[in-house]
């Protein structure tokens, strides 16, 4: 029996590797993405910790080239889902009260597998199911993960720290407890290490979870589940039940187990999953605790005292890094006539120097879109500038799916700065530029601020300090992170906690202990060391 107080080591951010030629990451990370596309696999659910083959199958697609096949995983329906709960409420007792030790080492222990032997694995995954850069897939299936387990794991130490006063002759305590039943972790395609985050974070803290990832990202999804295995996660605790968003999400709705929803994707889904759990509550065990990060409209916002060197570069990083599939990716800008010239020429030019291809070929700086699916939603957008009288394409407008989803890095100036590509998320590399009058900065600040639903991330650009504080001031409310002469993207675990109010999300700041607190129930204990023998008060006596 464990009888000290244990501290977690200190994290610190794991450091990104160059991959610059000749370094030992690049030959290793070479070397991986020749292994594994020469193999298929065949990705069974995982549930109770045990391979299940549910027959339905779908394929493993390379985005940037269709002719590559990664293999195929099974797909869960309603069976599956069932026998995950169960499996799940099966391992619950024995995780809750497993020693909280023990069950932080298992994560500590998957950070450092992650940071060694599986780092060029699961790089490899993302660059070839996810398209993305060399160095879009450490900075994210990398660093970010192993900063979410280790961070997480010494902010769930900290909490349990957090006691009340107790005065003389009491003993005030509180116990963090697990939430009964499971939770439902719920993540996208376009971010390997929030895969593996959201179900993770939970069962850090004792609870139980069913994992269904994105149909786009299965492929490392599943080498996420695997190297958690490796690392001695018990059956049961985390079951990985991919498939279509009904098949799984709707057995999993009507469960009364449910306890909580952990999660990232569209506002348009999270939306009907909240309704469905209203419409569900009174036959509910519990009231679940719903957490969710989703879609972004994010800007820039530029002042006539902006650095315009520094603005180019931001733009083009925020809006065409990964393809803007990020959602935090810079999609509209705010830019002022008297600048305009200077940034538009500068910018453009930038642009046209993107090289656009297979990942493989690390002198690219963009891949392909994930799916058919988004290629024809964002390509509508495009079309739908080139046909308004509103709007004008200053660099890209092109796209071409015969070998994968490419389309150009696309700029779109509008002069109604209620334009559709102003308002609406494309989740794609495509940014529109509205150019407001210098005189007009108060209208601009609140078109930037009402024109979108949408409040994740948003970036002032500006020399004049008093000119940050007043359009810092204004955009308040427009961003959960908000960024000064800074790209609205890349935030880092334990630096810039994560997530946005409004249309997107509860704001629950994943990396950061107020994202923990909410997958825990907190027991208050009273002890009293003298009780009272006699029941009467005091007050009660005559005289």
């Amino acid at each position: 029996m464990s009888n000290a107080y244990f501290k977690v080591p200190h994290p610190i951010n794991e450091p990104i590797l160059s991959y610059a030629p000749g370094s030992p990451e690049r030959a290793a990370l070479k070397a991986k993405l020749k292994e594994m596309k020469s193999q298929q696999i065949e990705a069974p659910l995982i549930i109770g910790g045990k391979e299940v083959r549910s027959g339905k199958t779908a394929e493993l697609l390379v985005p940037h080239d269709h002719s590559v096949k990664l293999g195929v995983y099974h797909k869960a329906g309603e069976k599956e889902v069932n026998m995950a709960i169960e499996a799940a409420l099966k391992a619950r007792k024995t995780w809750a009260e497993m020693p909280w030790e023990h069950r932080v080492s298992i994560f500590l222990k998957a950070a450092e597998l992650l940071a060694g032997p599986w780092r060029s694995t699961l790089n490899a995954a993302t660059m070839l199911g996810q398209s993305k850069t060399a160095f879009q897939a450490e900075i994210d299936a990398a660093c970010e993960l192993i900063d979410f387990w280790r961070f997480n794991a010494y902010y769930m130490a900290q909490l349990m720290g957090d006691q009340p006063y107790s005065p003389t002759g009491v003993w005030n305590r509180l116990e963090y407890r697990p939430l009964e039943g499971f939770v439902f972790a719920v993540t996208p395609f376009n971010f390997t290490s929030i895969g593996g985050n959201l179900p993770t974070a939970p069962a850090m803290v004792g609870c139980v979870t069913l994992w269904k990832p994105a149909s786009s990202a299965v492929y490392s999804a599943y080498h996420i589940m695997r190297l958690l295995q490796e690392a001695g996660l018990p059956e049961g605790v985390i079951n990985f039940v991919p498939g279509s968003g009904g098949q799984v999400g709707n057995p999993v709705m009507n469960s009364p187990h449910l306890a909580g929803i952990h999660f990232t994707g569209s506002t348009a889904v999270f939306q009907d999953m909240w309704k469905t759990i209203g419409e569900n509550i009174s036959r509910m065990n519990y009231y679940p605790r719903i957490v969710g990060e989703t879609g972004g409209k994010d800007f820039i916002f530029a002042h006539n005292s902006a650095d315009v060197d520094a603005l180019v570069v931001a733009a083009l990083r925020g809006a065409f890094e990964y393809q803007g599939q990020k959602c935090s990716a810079a999609s509209r800008m705010y830019v002022p006539k008297s600048i305009w010239p200077k940034f538009k020429e500068k910018y453009a030019a930038e642009v046209k120097k993107i090289k656009m291809g297979d990942p493989e070929d690390f002198s690219n700086f963009m891949g392909a879109v994930i799916d058919r699916g988004a290629f024809e939603s964002i390509t509508a957008y495009i079309d739908h500038a080139k046909k308004s009288k509103e709007a004008e394409i200053i660099t890209g407008g092109e796209y071409d799916d015969k070998k994968g989803w490419f389309i150009q890095p696309t700029t779109i100036v509008t002069n109604n700065p209620k334009f559709k590509s102003m308002e609406e998320e494309i989740f794609g590399p495509v940014m529109t530029i509205y150019v407001y009058e210098d005189s007009k900065l108060d209208e601009a600040l609140e078109l930037c601020d009402t024109t979108s639903p949408y409040a994740l991330t948003g970036a002032v650009f500006a020399q004049d300090r008093a000119a940050i504080v007043k359009i810092s001031n204004a955009l308040r409310n427009a961003a959960g992170n908000f960024y000064i002469n800074d790209k609205p993207t890349g935030a880092v675990v334990g630096q810039q906690p994560f997530g946005g109010g409004r249309a997107s999300g509860t704001n629950d700041k994943a990396g950061s202990a107020m994202n923990l607190l909410r997958w825990m129930t907190a027991r208050t204990i009273k002890e009293t060391m003298s009780p009272p023998k006699d029941w009467r008060y005091p007050f009660m006596a005559e005289k």
